[in-house]
């Protein structure tokens, strides 16, 4: 099984790891610096946690979607093997009552997504979501397994 998951704990992203522990005090302002809102929305995103579960038939991802509407989350393929989920966290009190004042928020909001790379047997054309009391499961058909080549022969002629 082929699956690489793509996420903050992949080592490619180990030195976006170390910029997100970095204060804005530490650090003189540039290009490079990640902004406060960008290092929430990826701390939200790296927070959202996904089981993979492989079945002769297929592959399962489940995902805890809590809080969530079906109509707010997105599952793509990008690059005909990239399965994508993606949406928005948003609290009630935001959109209702801009006065509200937290005395405590540990519930991560903001733009959260997730990247699988899928398995080359994975049938893209095959793949259905359904999110139900807050968690998503999207499950993926594999292709059959391709028919054994048979041998070819060659005729032998007389030179």
């Amino acid at each position: 099984m082929a699956f690489r998951v793509i996420g903050f704990n992949d080592p490619i992203f180990s030195g976006l790891q170390d910029m997100f522990d970095v204060s804005d005090h530490d650090v003189e302002k540039s290009v490079n610096t990640p902004s406060k809102r960008y290092v929430r929305d990826a701390k939200a995103m790296a927070a959202t946690l996904a089981d993979i579960k492989e079945y002769p038939e297929s592959y399962v991802f489940v995902v805890d979607m809590p809080g969530l509407k079906s109509e707010e989350i997105k599952v793509q393929v990008e690059d005909n093997n990239v399965l994508v989920v993606a949406g928005m966290r948003q609290r009630e009190d935001e959109i209702k009552e801009k006065e509200v004042k937290y005395i405590r928020m540990e519930r991560r909001i903001g733009k959260f997504m997730r990247r699988f790379i899928l398995p080359e047997n994975a049938n893209v054309d095959a793949i259905s979501a359904v999110c139900v009391d807050g968690v998503l499961t999207i499950t993926v058909q594999k292709l059959p397994p391709p028919e054994p080549k048979k041998p070819k022969t060659i005729e032998v002629k007389i030179g």
